[in-house]
């Protein structure tokens, strides 16, 4: 359809979507190329690389090699890590890692210039690198944002919230945005989703709000091809306190020696798993859930850790300080909560997807190297790492040009469509998919969360309007990150509901077991259709 609305046409040579560090690496490495970048942040940087505490994995120390590093990868995994994606990640790690240290990236360093490394949960070795002590996305991402904006190629655009894919005949011509001036179509070749992970979908969350699976949702009303949507990590020690997110409490305390402690102070770890602390995520989360579940606080005594590196963890000491809460004094109360998606967008080692014209990286793309469960400070790596290839690819594979194509429709939003509506279905609908796909999952509460994603879904697409007055970008923006929410929740338990099995982060009470049949699976959004019924305000999506 033609929209009767005017709206701007921009043409770009290639559009990345995303301003953490995955956006920003596949941005800076395809400089002098023009590119034009859309965030919905206010500025750079974004999304969650932003607060990640944690440093990033590499084999760079002296007898620790790209191969022990991925072996790790492949048995954090619970078998489903791609081996030969995790060599790549490993081995092209080690050497990304080694470049940005010689460039001079404010990494922790020894006396002597070598990186301080540090080890975390179920890593063979001590090959985190830090920056900022348990600042290191920040440091890293604050880093990159002012190299990119002394980047002349770049044109950077805030506060633009991404919408909807534009194609003909399966290829992409362009991505429509709502801006606050109105209504963009950036007219390109080439769209690199960059937008990271779906925390925000869940009630509870160690996410930014802006985490609201934008890219996901995107790529799915397009029809790319999506994999392992069951697979959520839940961090465990995120600190038990109301706020939205939640504060983390770094996995890299317990690699210091932080430990964890039940109501009467013992030290249970130790019961669950032969690395106590320091087992895989999903063993240490599930062992802390089950106490909590039962009414029972758990604690994380931070002062091991902070007695070996007393100045190693500025961050977590101010957000403890930030809740009124003195870890020197007594242990932090600890749960968990939604922390990263292992799965998103299907992507090759390029990162291209199944749309000609789109290509993937970072927590929106799923690769094959994390598998069932991801192994801890593997993330920050794979956006470097990921960042860097999809640009090189973007800039080395020869596209014909754009084909003509319709001007698409922007949804229309009714302009009565009030912010407290708005926020009171995405409350919902977050609370639906954390009760009914959380940390620990059955059939029944699956159904259940289905059953509420689909009324809610329903309802906000009663909130359109064909004719009249729309309503203000604010709105859209708004009413779009709850379309997408609700989209990722019904993906995800759709995808939780097919694995009767448990592996990894995707736990199943009433399937306790792993199951060897269930291998990765990859699914469109024609699945989720054709098994749940219509699909309000997603079936008909932006494809000319």
């Amino acid at each position: 359809m033609i929209s009767s609305t005017p709206y701007d046409v921009r043409d770009a040579e290639v559009i990345v979507v995303g301003s953490g560090l995955a956006g920003m690496t596949a941005a800076l490495q395809l400089a002098p190329r023009a590119v034009t970048l859309i965030t919905k942040t206010a500025g750079l940087p974004g999304g969650s690389s932003l607060y990640a505490q944690g440093g990033v994995a590499a084999a760079v120390g002296p007898g620790d090699r790209p191969e022990d590093h991925a072996a790790d990868t492949v048995a954090a995994g619970a078998g489903l890590v791609d081996a030969a994606m995790a060599a790549l990640l490993t081995r092209d790690g080690a050497a990304l890692i080694r470049r940005l240290l010689e460039d001079g990236l404010p990494f922790d360093r020894a006396a002597d210039g070598s990186p301080l490394l540090g080890r975390e949960a179920a890593h063979g070795a001590a090959r985190i690198v830090h920056a900022g002590g348990d600042a290191t996305g920040r440091t890293l991402v604050t880093a990159l944002a002012e190299r990119l904006r002394a980047t002349p190629s770049m044109r950077v655009e805030t506060d633009a919230f991404a919408v909807d894919l534009v194609l003909r005949n399966g290829r992409v011509c362009g991505l429509l945005a709502c801006h606050p001036q109105g209504w963009v179509l950036h007219r390109a070749p080439r769209v690199i989703l960059a937008t990271g992970g779906i925390g925000a979908a869940f009630a509870r969350t160690t996410n930014p709000a802006e985490a609201t699976g934008d890219g996901l949702a995107i790529a799915a009303r397009a029809g790319a091809r999506l994999a392992d949507l069951e697979f959520v990590q839940f961090h465990p020690t995120a600190l038990a306190v109301d706020a939205d997110p939640v504060p983390l409490l770094t996995e890299a305390l317990r690699g210091a020696g932080a430990i964890l402690l039940d109501r009467q102070g013992h030290r249970f770890m130790p019961d669950e798993h032969p690395l106590a602390e320091l087992a895989p995520r999903d063993v240490v989360a599930r062992a802390i859930g089950r106490r909590v579940a039962a009414g029972e606080p758990v604690f994380l005594d931070l002062r091991p850790a902070l007695a070996a590196k007393p100045d190693g963890f500025p961050t977590v000491l101010a957000l403890c300080a930030d809740h009124g809460l003195d870890p020197f004094a007594e242990p932090m109360p600890v749960a968990p909560a939604a922390h990263y998606h292992m799965g998103g967008v299907v992507t090759d080692a390029d990162g291209r997807t199944s749309l000609e014209g789109l290509w993937a990286c970072g927590e929106v793309a799923c690769t094959g190297v994390h598998g069932a469960n991801r192994l801890a400070s593997n993330s920050l790596l794979e956006a470097l790492v990921f960042g860097a290839r999809v640009a090189r690819d973007v800039a080395e594979r020869p596209l014909a040009p754009l084909p003509p194509f319709a001007l698409p429709r922007p949804p229309a939003v009714a302009a009565d469509v009030g912010h407290a509506l708005l926020d009171a279905i995405g409350a919902e609908a977050r609370t639906a998919l954390y009760e009914g796909a959380g940390l620990v999952r059955d059939g029944l509460g699956l159904l259940a969360a289905r059953r509420k994603l689909d009324r809610l879904a329903a309802a906000l697409d009663t909130l359109r309007c064909e004719d009249g007055d729309a309503a203000p970008p604010e709105v859209v923006r708004q009413w779009g990150e709850a379309r997408n929410r609700l989209l990722v929740g019904r993906l995800v338990v759709h995808a939780a509901l097919a694995r009767e099995e448990s592996r990894g982060a995707h736990c199943r009470s009433d399937h306790p077991l792993p199951n060897p049949a269930f291998t990765r699976r990859t699914l469109t959004l024609s699945e989720l259709a054709g098994t749940a019924g219509p699909l309000p305000g997603d079936a008909a999506c932006c494809i000319l």
